[in-house]
């Protein structure tokens, strides 16, 4: 009987709470016509970057698919400047990130410069041969324009899939963007960017150096189409530390897997997910190594966090960040796939939007993950409440309670497996019939 009473209470709770948001619709209901930011947002707005020294920004609509909005962007990297990268691993990739990835593989010529110009409303991905020319005739004239190797121009597209990309549109604007450039345009270069996100996505950092600070900037997009797989978004991240390209890709590389690589908020990834860091050598500090290198990896790790959970907070249609915190897996990889079974499930997500404590679907989800698992030995958590264990519900546990977690905007599922020492966070967002509406009718 007390069970069942609480059962009721808490649904009686659910649905008080669901009519008070109903009093607000311009925060929880969102029609087609109307897009709010998120509620998951930064409250304080786009973070106050730093400048970096060697780099310049410009922005421009171009009406590539959006009107009145600011869709091309471009990047000016001073002379010295070494980049690294990170791109999806979809056999499907745009040419955008083919060129990318070719790029970086050739051999930097002494002392050029190089340039980043990017595009939304178009991912210029699935497009044959028509989509290569795309890429050579928009990187071939920001060459030119800024007398620069060709094999210094990195490009980027985000938007539909399947449709020829408007180059004419992009090549006109390339006077207007260079005439534009200047060091504190960074903002506008993220809302550029920008395709189904609401809010524009910054993160920076600084490091104290021997002789000067270090400073890192960085700016990324994303919101659906969102699932780990060496990128999964577009993020462009800037430092002036001096760093060699070799150790540069080395920071990138040793940093993806705990921050871009642990987000996810539809399992789906893109095409043309790209992440490049670009570090200019101009601070006036020498090169970090030792205690200072690795101050700046983990200040370099905390903006690629930062930036990866901002896009969880803009997750198409999302109402919770959530984080899934796997412990006691036997192995890495048997922690990966229970924290993304649980990540990715429907149920799990749709049960997270509606405000129900149904661990029962956590269960399920881990027991489809493929990884070793033992019923007797895990538990489940709640934040801090302990919802089950040794292969049942927690005599303590009261649905009460697990009700009243799950009206928070910001929550923690942790399972321990129990079986080993290896464990994984990663991060999602619940799934709302707002994801539904944005992705219906993405093309209309």
């Amino acid at each position: 009987m007390a069970e069942t009473y609480w059962k009721a209470a808490a649904k009686a709770l659910r649905e008080k709470v669901k009519n008070l948001k109903s009093l607000f619709p311009d925060q929880t209901k969102i029609t087609k016509d109307a897009k709010p930011v998120s509620p998951l947002a930064p409250k304080s707005g786009f973070p106050a970057l730093p400048r970096i020294l060697g780099v310049e920004f410009a922005a421009v609509e171009a009406g590539i698919r959006y009107q009145n909005r600011k869709d091309v962007m471009l990047v000016q990297l001073a002379p010295g400047t070494t980049i690294a990268g990170a791109f999806t691993r979809s056999s499907t990739r745009s040419g955008c990130v083919r060129d990318c990835q070719t790029k970086l593989a050739t051999k930097v010529p002494t002392g050029a410069g190089a340039a980043l110009i990017v595009n939304s409303g178009n991912s210029n991905a699935f497009t044959g041969k028509a989509g290569d020319k795309a890429v050579a005739a928009i990187t071939n004239n920001v060459a030119t324009a800024l007398n620069i190797p060709v094999s210094r121009v990195f490009s980027s597209s985000t938007g539909v899939i399947g449709e020829p990309l408007p180059y004419d549109r992009i090549i006109t604007k390339i006077p207007q963007l260079i005439s534009n450039l200047r060091e504190n345009a960074i903002d506008m270069a993220a809302q550029a960017i920008m395709t189904t996100d609401t809010f524009p996505k910054g993160s920076a950092a600084t490091v104290q150096g021997e002789g000067g600070p270090i400073h890192i900037a960085g700016i990324a997009k994303g919101s659906g189409m969102i699932a780990p797989d060496m990128a999964t978004m577009l993020a462009y991240i800037f430092t002036d530390a001096k760093l060699p390209q070799a150790s540069l890709q080395k920071l990138l590389s040793r940093n993806i897997n705990a921050t871009f690589n642990s987000i996810t908020v539809d399992s789906d990834t893109s095409t043309s997910d790209t992440l490049i860091l670009c570090a200019t050598g101009q601070s006036p500090a020498a090169e970090p190594k030792g205690t200072i290198l690795k101050a700046f990896e983990t200040a370099l790790h905390g903006v690629m966090r930062d930036l990866a959970l901002q896009i969880i907070r803009d997750g198409e249609g999302a109402t919770k960040l959530v984080e899934i915190r796997v412990t006691g897996a036997k192995t890495n990889a048997d922690a990966a796939k229970v924290a993304f079974s649980i990540a990715n499930s429907p149920l799990v997500k749709t049960a997270i939007s509606g405000e129900d404590p149904n661990w029962g679907r956590i269960v399920a989800a881990i027991g489809k993950s493929g990884a070793t698992a033992d019923r007797d030995r895990l538990s489940i958590r709640f934040g801090d409440i302990l919802v089950a264990e040794k292969g049942w519900r927690n005599p303590k546990y009261q649905e009460k309670d697990g009700a009243a977690y799950m009206l928070q905007d910001e929550l923690v599922i942790a399972v321990d497996l129990g079986i080993g020492r290896a464990k994984r966070s990663v991060w999602t967002c619940d799934l709302t019939n707002r994801y539904i509406e944005i992705n219906a009718d993405y093309r209309s």
